[in-house]
């Protein structure tokens, strides 16, 4: 009985490799290094299609996508090491009133100012994101509580300070109002859970008068009654509570 012949890999003909490099172009994504068609050229124009899906196309940023990702894998690296991480959410303060009144191409400028002043007030560690329209995130670990207002507010001055120029002569301000929450250490939650907690002190900051930051009161969350059944539930532990 014959062996089964090895399956022969795609080549550039059997796939629509213009397409692709037409839309990294398109994008102004690099163009993978090497010879077209070879396997080291191949495995780059995925590497740079992979790239492209997790980013926000106007302002570069990780997008919804790749946050929620990598918040879940925050959490879960906080639920074993202990150490602490910060979530920050941040809302454009009337965002709405800009588009209206000088339309949405200067709108997009803001969105790009205030992408621009995430890179400029974060660590390399840490993920800025765009996750909405007008709304991003930011996840730090290894912010210890004692620096987390300090952080925020970093962030909060470098985007109020921002001046936006358009038209011949015309210039905007742009602020934004910021909700935080520190993963709980040690104990098993979600990222739901966590975003849910950093978006109630947004709505805060909202409600305050917007153009401040508003951190939970207290460094290290209380355990939520969900959370409490995540870490009991599979134990006998839940006989001591």
């Amino acid at each position: 009985m014959s062996a089964h012949p090895e399956p022969r890999p795609p080549s550039p003909a059997d796939l629509r490799v213009e397409q692709a490099l037409q839309l990294l172009q398109q994008s102004g994504h690099p163009l993978p290094p090497g010879a077209p068609g070879s396997a080291a050229w191949m495995q780059g124009l995925i590497d740079a299609l992979c790239d492209l899906s997790s980013r926000d196309a106007l302002t570069g940023l990780p997008n919804r996508r790749s946050f929620e990702a990598a918040l879940g894998r925050e959490i879960d690296r906080v639920a074993r090491s202990g150490e602490p991480a910060l979530l920050l959410l941040l809302d454009i303060d009337h965002f709405k009133r800009v588009n209206d009144t000088h339309g949405h191409s200067v709108g997009d400028l803001v969105i790009q100012a205030v992408a621009d002043a995430l890179r400029d007030s974060v660590r390399p560690m840490d993920l800025p994101a765009r996750v909405g329209g007008e709304e991003f995130a930011i996840i730090l670990p290894n912010c210890p509580p004692a620096f987390g207002e300090t952080v925020a507010e970093r962030v909060r001055h470098r985007i109020e300070n921002k001046i936006i120029r358009f038209g011949p002569s015309q210039t905007l301000g742009v602020t934004v109002s910021i909700g935080g929450a520190y993963a709980p250490q040690w104990v098993r939650s979600t990222a739901g859970i966590w975003v849910e907690r950093a978006d109630l002190q947004l709505y805060r900051a909202k409600a305050e008068g917007r153009n401040r930051t508003c951190l939970e009161p207290t460094p290290v969350s209380l355990v939520s009654a969900e959370e409490k059944g995540m870490l009991f539930g599979t134990s006998n532990f839940g006989d001591f509570e």
